[in-house]
């Protein structure tokens, strides 16, 4: 007996599937929403992907994504130009802006050194970095990888590369959350909470 399979319908699951974090079950519940969406919501919602592929790109000085020449934070003339925070993802901006605390330059990877995963040093926008800082005015690079065993690997390469260009290099203190228990922190968390202290 033939399989019961409508093929568009499983095409839209399958499509959903593919999408990072999304399980089968996920993906057919939103391929029956769609198909339960008013015609022109979908084309709405359908319209709006095909946008965002089509006008979002790198900005042409810190890699971050945007659908203009520059992103919002390199045309910002208040921003500290002398301060450039090298992160691992367009996120990882939205996650550090939301704190409001920092006013100075990103730089986007778009990814860390993965020997595993077959991602080496020319796969990211590491030359980008390093065309920015030999222009000069830069004075300090801060490291915000995240704290993996690749986030740790990468910030160590590009300090290597940074430090004979005499930029200070730093890197982002990691610690123990607010409403965490020591108890429950791990050695590398701990570690990194001291060495990351701060005066009171």
């Amino acid at each position: 007996m033939a399989s019961y399979q409508i093929a568009p319908l499983a095409r839209l699951v399958e499509q959903f599937e593919r999408l990072p974090g999304i399980g089968h079950k996920s993906a057919q519940r939103l391929a029956y929403h769609v198909l339960g969406m008013a015609e022109a919501d979908a084309q709405a919602l359908a319209g709006s992907i095909l946008e965002a592929r089509e006008k979002i790109h790198y900005c042409k000085i810190c890699c971050n994504l945007t659908d203009q020449e520059l992103c919002p934070v390199c045309r910002d003339e208040s921003r500290d130009k002398s301060v450039i925070c090298v992160v691992e993802d367009p996120r990882d901006v939205t996650a550090l802006e939301r704190t409001q605390e920092f006013h100075a330059l990103y730089h986007v990877l778009h990814g860390v050194i993965s020997p595993l995963g077959g991602i080496g040093p020319d796969q990211l926008c590491i030359k980008e970095l390093l065309a920015r800082v030999n222009a000069g005015g830069v004075e300090e690079v801060i490291m915000a990888t995240n704290p993996t065993v690749e986030g740790e690997a990468t910030a160590m390469y590009i300090s290597r590369l940074l430090k004979p260009l005499g930029v200070r290099v730093t890197r982002l203190a990691y610690g123990i959350p607010v409403g965490g228990d020591l108890e429950y922190a791990d050695e590398v968390t701990l570690s990194r909470a001291i060495e990351g202290r701060s005066e009171i």
